[in-house]
């Protein structure tokens, strides 16, 4: 029996650390899912353990090809964004994985923006709202000024998915998919790098540039498979919508954070758009994808909660609740509250100021809870509609298979038609996508994503 051609991707969360196979037609053929127990950095706080993050790689591939029945066409990365591993000319890290959510020093930061414009035209410059160490590029500026020796080793700053692969290919290289997304470090209006990295000389630090969906050959002799260069989680995500859909669309992906995405809309960032959490980010084939984000899925939690305790409910029961076109009719007929829209930031509905004693049970205050959701949603999503024409919404995660938030969203934009998408493990699916050419003798699929019609109309299923 002739080995299966497959693709091995190794999809690393912040808690999940998976590995994939998929053949020809991206069916998974093998998968294995692993978590590292964290370390510390000098300062004490958790970060990710690169030595069991690099050890893995090895020990995966090793076990893959003891599996006689396949045969290892190409290897691809995608990761969590917003991260450094810093290397000497030897490749060697310096530093450990510093963690995002580790908290930046405010003199730093003023120091920094006094140097290179204020915080709100910096932003709009760099399509990067003033995040921190979630901006990558000031995880380098910090590295420069609190360990400049250590900074005067580093060979390149590579994110997290060039790193990993590296480990396998032997080149380092960037990744637009990475340096695109809220790091501080491109200048959108110029399509380049921002003057600040010059003038920090951070710029040498920056390994070459190369596009998303190249491949590499693999260091190690006598092996054949290719390696692709590595993916930022969401831009990889994007992928399988941008293969399967020519048609303009938004992509609303939910989950913790519901993240409104167009990549057809290419008009510059505003002012107003920045105060209200958009930023543009690079997809793999090179141009901007503006996006909204939304805390709606911790908020959606919290306030389920809520109602589960106040009519003495299981929480589960909330999983399955289905759409009840009286109910939202008469509650949307009803004077509304209104959502603070002022306070920099869309991220709390109008339903935590809202008196539970008012409903006649948990059914009607679920569903107020979810049109007070979709009332941020929209504003939220019209953010990144407007300046173009879409004629489709695709909604994918947690709330694609909630009945009550689905109907809403179509009767919301009833002039757009809104699907729920289903496919399986989006994200991996797209890093495979990405370097199809190199690996895949069969045409692109078009049968990835499963599509579930809402209509914005009559409100129900079709």
């Amino acid at each position: 029996m002739e080995p299966i051609p497959v693709i091995a991707v190794f999809d690393v969360g912040k808690t999940n650390k998976k590995l994939f196979l998929f053949d020809e037609n991206y069916k998974i053929v093998f998968e294995r899912t692993a978590r590292f127990l964290e370390t510390h950095d000098e300062d004490g706080d958790a970060c990710e353990n690169l030595d069991s993050l690099r050890l893995s790689v090895f020990d995966s591939l090793r076990e893959i090809f003891k599996h006689k029945e396949f045969d290892l066409k190409a290897v691809n990365f995608s990761t969590y964004g917003a991260s450094f591993v810093y290397v000497d000319e030897y490749g060697k890290p310096l530093t450990p994985l510093y963690n995002y959510l580790k908290p930046y020093p405010p003199e730093l930061g003023r120091q920094f923006y006094e140097n290179y414009g204020d915080e709100a035209r910096f932003a709009l410059e760099t399509a990067s709202p003033v995040l921190g160490n979630l901006n990558s590029g000031l995880q380098l500026y910090r590295l420069k000024y609190e360990q400049p020796e250590v900074f005067k080793r580093i060979k390149y700053a590579l994110h997290l998915p060039q790193y990993m692969s590296y480990l396998i290919s032997g080149q380092m290289v960037s990744d637009l998919t990475s340096i695109g997304c809220h790091t501080a470090l491109w200048d959108f209006g110029k399509n380049a790098y921002h003057n600040w990295l010059g003038d920090e000389e951070i710029l040498p630090k920056m390994a070459p540039l190369h596009p998303a969906d190249s491949v590499l050959p693999a260091e190690f002799p006598g092996s054949t498979y290719k390696v692709g260069i590595g993916l930022h989680d969401s831009s990889a995500a994007l992928i399988p919508y941008l293969v399967s859909f020519n048609m303009p669309f938004v992509l609303i992906s939910t989950g913790t954070w519901s993240i409104s995405l167009n990549p057809f809309n290419q008009t510059p960032l505003t002012a107003d758009e920045l105060k209200h959490d958009c930023l543009n980010y690079l997809q793999y084939k090179g141009s901007p994808v503006k996006a909204s984000r939304l805390f709606t899925g911790y908020e959606y939690e919290q306030q389920v909660k809520r109602i589960a305790a106040h009519f003495n409910q299981d929480e589960i029961r909330y999983r399955t609740i289905n759409y009840d076109p009286a109910i939202a009719s008469r509650l949307s007929n009803q004077p509304s509250l209104q959502a603070n829209e002022n306070d920099g930031q869309l991220q709390k509905s109008a339903f935590e100021q809202r008196d539970l004693n008012s409903f006649i049970n948990d059914v009607e205050a679920y569903h107020q809870l979810m049109i007070d959701i979709i009332a941020q949603q929209t504003v939220s999503t019209n953010y990144v509609l407007n300046g173009c024409k879409v004629k489709r919404i695709f909604v994918d995660g947690g709330f694609s298979k909630n009945s009550v938030f689905m109907h809403l969203l179509a009767l919301a934009f009833p002039y757009l038609e809104v699907y729920a998408a289903s496919m399986a493990q989006a994200t991996a699916v797209g890093t495979a996508l990405a370097i199809h050419h190199a690996w895949n003798t069969k045409t692109l699929p078009h049968d990835l994503i499963e599509l579930k019609y809402y209509s914005g109309v009559q409100s129900e299923v079709v």
